[in-house]
């Protein structure tokens, strides 16, 4: 049996926290080894990355989901009990309840909801000042998401439901009072959706037919019993959350539109070459850093042994990096895409695996057409200038972004 490679220090927790992205990664050239063992908040944990460790880690017979977040995660982030802790035939019911709303039909809907918002978005855009776009794109798709899950949102109350989406992705990694306003953010939210889903339940709100509001609320599970009100709180939240976290991702296609001005040309009006400049944005830029699970049954692998109940975490960034899987993994490539079938255990910037199945973000779909409309939009629906800005990304913040969100000036409609 192998020696498993592992940190030295007794915790890692601050190391983590300061290295961020890279955490895994480093330690994993430091080691030459894909797998190595410490300790997170003081838990013995194992380390992996790269496609053979993705395929293992989406192996639901070794591993499972239960108690595998840290609670500072699930206080913030995930919420309590949600589809993303659940294992076996429970997971397997409340992931069917998420696939019955990801149809192709509801993916244009929203799709067009955005289109539809954006255009109408261009004049306040040509009258303002400088244009956080990070900023502008949550109060967009939360306004987006929440009329297509059949979530009612006043005008007045935008900016605030914007702003606590935002504290929530932000939260999970961060000390202090950012991470407070996470954890207060998902309470006020849950407790705003959970009153929601019973006067759905009800009758006193009239969900529209197959929206997520009125699939989550209706819902009954493999007993035939209504989810908890704030488990299905949780689940609603679960499909509004994400939708808004696009806006990362859509950033930073604008940021790789202004590193990469020759792609500009290429992706208008072109199809394939969109697609291509999206999936390289989801593979470079740094979205979910890592994914948890805790070992079902002790096994070895590789000449390493995985003891029961041990949590491990699989390096999303760093195996959308890994040297063997991409050439020269550092430069922005869109044409690697050109002629590559995307593998679901080497693109995982969502998760891996099958959708169905396994736990692979049920909206994945979704945010790939967000993105692709979102690049349409900056390049041929608009115009811009960007103005002299720090536009560097620190990997050691989870999420990762410009210091200003990436900061737009002079929009003017294309005609």
């Amino acid at each position: 049996m192998a020696t498993m490679p592992a940190d030295r220090s007794p915790d890692s927790t601050l190391a983590l926290l300061r290295a961020g992205y890279r955490f895994i990664s480093e330690r994993c050239e430091r080691y030459g080894s894909d797998v190595f063992q410490t300790r997170i908040l003081l838990a013995p944990t194992i380390c992996l990355r790269g496609r053979p460790a993705a395929v293992l880690f989406y192996d639901n017979d070794r591993f499972q989901r239960a108690t595998a977040m840290p609670l500072r995660v699930q206080r913030t982030l995930t919420g309590r009990r949600g589809v993303q802790g659940l294992d076996g035939p429970e997971h397997a019911d409340r992931k069917a309840m998420f696939m019955s709303i990801m149809t192709p039909t509801a993916i244009r809907q929203l799709g067009q909801l955005f289109d539809d918002e954006w255009q109408a978005r261009i004049p306040a855009w040509e009258a303002a000042g400088p244009l956080p776009l990070y900023d502008e794109l949550g109060r967009l798709l939360t306004r987006v998401v929440c009329a297509w899950a059949g979530v009612p949102l006043p005008t007045s109350q935008v900016e605030r439901r914007a702003v606590e989406l935002h504290s929530m992705i932000e939260a999970p990694a961060a000390v202090g009072p950012r991470h407070w306003r996470g954890q207060l953010a998902r309470r006020r939210t849950e407790r705003w959706l959970g009153d929601l889903i019973e006067r759905t339940r009800v009758g006193l709100f009239p969900a529209p037919p197959g929206s997520a509001l009125a699939v989550i609320a209706e819902h009954r599970d493999r007993q035939g019993r209504l989810l908890p009100r704030r488990v299905a709180a949780v689940e609603l939240l679960n499909v509004l959350r994400p939708v808004v976290a696009v806006d990362q991702y859509i950033a930073f296609a604008a940021l790789a539109l202004h590193d990469h001005p020759g792609w500009r040309e290429r992706v208008r009006g072109d199809g394939e070459a969109t697609e291509n400049f999206v999936q390289e944005v989801r593979r470079y830029y740094p979205f979910f850093p890592m994914a948890a699970a805790r070992v079902r049954h002790s096994f070895d692998w590789q000449g390493h042994h995985f003891p029961r109940g041990r949590r491990v975490l699989l390096d999303l960034y760093g195996t959308n990096h890994h040297p063997t899987l991409w050439p020269e993994p550092e430069l922005f490539r869109p044409e690697r895409f050109a002629d590559r079938r995307v593998d679901p255990f080497e693109l995982i910037p969502q998760g891996g695996g099958d959708h169905w199945a396994g736990h692979r973000c049920a909206g994945e779909w979704i945010t790939i057409d967000l993105m692709k409309r979102g690049v349409t939009n900056l390049t041929s629906t608009m115009r811009y200038d960007v103005p002299v800005q720090n536009l560097a990304l620190d990997l050691h913040r989870m999420p990762a972004l410009p210091p200003l969100g990436l900061t737009l000036t002079n929009i003017r409609r294309t005609a």
